[in-house]
């Protein structure tokens, strides 16, 4: 089996980590687009053209499925990307937890990128799942970017900022990006109140992963032999992970379980 993965940057590595704790033996191919990165402030026509050379260049390796592992690419790319791809391949698109995060009512906060923030899109999500709980946006300038540096002094003034903006006492927050999965412990003890546990917070990819194996007809078997490899596509060609993605607990995941069949030019 064989699941590729794409986004502007290393935010797929959360949904990339996901399908390889539940399919250790599946091979992974993460296709992204390092020189384009951020995806979030470029036209529509732009991101799927993007999106659309991402998923081509993990098509050549032949998977089972793909995965839009990002938000953005998923509002604007999800149809020109099954119209091509299915049904030979299938293609799970990336949502935000608005829908689970707002189940329980109270005050739920959306993280997400300023050009998300505010927009329709979010607007509809919020609308249609937000349910009777009290939603507030919150614009998370620079987190995205900080994420994907690796910086985390960055990171952390990031977080501290969008912190600021979200209501005290909030319940759940949603992680908008698919960036802000790899440093949830800094978010979620940022908004810890003293003596209190953090809130609970609502990524997407455990979801796109299952989604994934269930469009393959496969189950989870966390106790696979762990024979998966790793494929790393950057702007189309291979390559090894980027180093920033060793500074996060899902990139020393891929990194170790793949370490015997890497296919990277170096």
């Amino acid at each position: 089996m064989k699941i590729a993965l794409l986004d502007s940057g290393i935010g797929l590595l959360a949904a990339a980590a996901a399908v390889r704790r539940a399919r250790p033996d599946a091979d992974l191919v993460l296709s992204s687009d390092p020189g384009g990165m951020p995806w979030g402030p470029r036209t529509a026509d732009d991101i799927t053209g993007r999106a659309l050379a991402c998923a081509r260049a993990a098509a050549r390796y032949g998977p089972d499925a793909l995965i839009v592992a990002c938000n953005t690419a998923s509002v604007h790319a999800l149809p020109v990307l099954r119209a091509e791809l299915e049904p030979a391949v299938p293609v799970v698109g990336t949502v935000p937890a608005v829908k689970p995060a707002a189940a329980g009512g109270g005050s739920v906060a959306v993280w997400a990128t300023p050009a998300t923030t505010g927009s329709p899109y979010q607007r509809r999500l919020i609308a249609d799942f937000g349910g009777g709980a009290e939603i507030t946006e919150v614009p998370c300038h620079g987190l995205a970017d900080a994420v994907e540096s690796g910086d985390t002094g960055a990171v952390d003034a990031a977080v501290a900022a969008a912190a600021a903006l979200t209501p005290r006492g909030v319940r759940a927050v949603v992680l908008g990006c698919t960036h802000y999965e790899l440093v949830a412990d800094r978010i979620r003890a940022a908004l810890a109140a003293e003596g209190a546990p953090g809130p609970a917070l609502y990524g997407s990819a455990a979801a796109v992963a299952a989604q994934a194996l269930r469009r393959t007809g496969l189950a989870p078997d966390p106790q696979a032999a762990p024979t998966g490899g790793l494929t790393v596509l950057l702007g189309g060609r291979p390559a090894g992970l980027p180093r920033p993605a060793r500074s996060y607990a899902e990139g020393r995941l891929l990194a170790e379980a793949g370490s015997g069949a890497v296919r990277a030019a170096g």
